[in-house]
């Protein structure tokens, strides 16, 4: 079956930058399994796998703009570092939620000032490039459920 809009998709991979580090692998887990069309995986990627089947291997390369999107510096903000709890050492790489007017946002602290706090609303992969190692190992069509929901259901369904 090859995948298509509404294919159930589980794919091993392993995601790597520029610098051929591992950011990300399923090897040696439970594969990726996510819903095609459905916006689960990030464009580029699902693009590179959309009419291909199960048993195939393949390498593909995404760019910023395909896959997190290019980093906004609009995005990075200084906030006073009295807006953190008292009680907590604001340091730098710690990531916290927000509720946003477009929904939850992600900041992570990229600096820390006496009084202040640099952090940072892109995501940590935006503006680099992907390189991805794949191996699709399952292609099945979703249930009707499953479209209902919008997401796949694992193994003995699910529960919300």
């Amino acid at each position: 079956m090859k995948i298509t809009k509404n294919s159930v998709v589980s794919i091993h991979y392993t995601l790597t930058n520029d610098q051929n580090e591992t950011l990300d692998s399923s090897v040696g887990t439970e594969p990726l399994v996510y819903l095609h069309g459905s916006e689960g995986i990030i464009p580029g990627l699902e693009k590179a796998l959309d009419g291909r089947i199960q048993g195939d291997k393949f390498k593909v390369t995404i760019p910023p703009e395909e896959a997190y999107g290019l980093r906004e510096n609009d995005m990075i903000q200084t906030v006073l570092k009295s807006e953190f709890p008292d009680d907590e050492e604001v340091q730098v790489g710690m990531r916290f939620q927000v509720n946003a007017k477009q929904g939850p946002m992600v900041l992570t602290v990229i600096e820390v000032k006496e009084k202040e706090v640099v952090v940072d609303g892109n995501h940590p992969l935006a503006g680099v490039t992907l390189h991805f190692d794949v191996e699709i190992a399952e292609v099945r069509q979703a249930t009707t459920e499953e479209l209902e929901h919008g997401h796949v259901h694992g193994p003995g369904d699910h529960h919300h």
